[in-house]
């Protein structure tokens, strides 16, 4: 079966609403993220309202009709937000580094893969569609330092970790894109 990954706006996303629901559940169900299946019905609600920021695209997997992963992303706003765990990375990186490398740059808010497609490219499909237009190549996501497999397929693709662990008990990390003009200043490339 053909697997084919496609760039999606906002109202197309609702057409892969519940696919995406399922594979959020079944991909955050396992360590490190360990989430209870309800919290994929609370993903759909921040969704939805997720698709109301500027820059917002969306990229979705689908395989004979079924979602088998997505990823979705937008713009981080000028003013660098305070609310989930932005207040966090500001205090990881300072007001300079967050205001250089992360205000104005298209920042990676979810990526997901059901657990039968990993292994087979979609992850990094997924994420090129989501980045490839990041203006001037800067992008940037979080993720947990603890996500081993997510990591590996950052590093394969050219995500580059910042050398700023973030405060608080997630063990969360920043990343760079591949074409990211900050990342000369984020580390030796670990």
């Amino acid at each position: 079966m053909t697997t084919e990954v496609r760039t999606v706006g906002p109202g197309e996303l609702n057409r892969y609403a519940d696919g995406i629901r399922d594979v959020y559940a079944r991909a955050f169900a396992a360590p490190p993220w360990n989430e209870d299946p309800a919290q994929a019905d609370v993903y759909a609600e921040r969704l939805a309202r997720d698709t109301l920021r500027p820059g917002f695209t969306a990229a979705v997997a689908t395989a004979g009709g079924t979602v088998t992963g997505f990823a979705t992303a937008w713009t981080t706003p000028e003013v660098f937000p305070a609310d989930r765990s932005y207040g966090q990375v500001a205090e990881a990186l300072g007001a300079g580094r967050t205001r250089a490398w992360l205000c104005g740059a298209l920042e990676v808010n979810e990526l997901a893969v059901a657990p039968e497609a990993h292994g087979a490219g979609l992850g990094a499909a997924l994420l090129e569609a989501v980045t490839g237009p990041a203006p001037d190549g800067r992008c940037w996501l979080l993720t947990s330092a603890r996500a081993e497999a997510a990591l590996r397929l950052y590093q394969r693709t050219g995500w580059r970790r910042v050398d700023a662990p973030v405060p608080g008990k997630g063990a969360l990390v920043v990343l760079l894109g591949p074409r990211h003009p900050g990342r000369a200043g984020a580390d030796s490339g670990r």
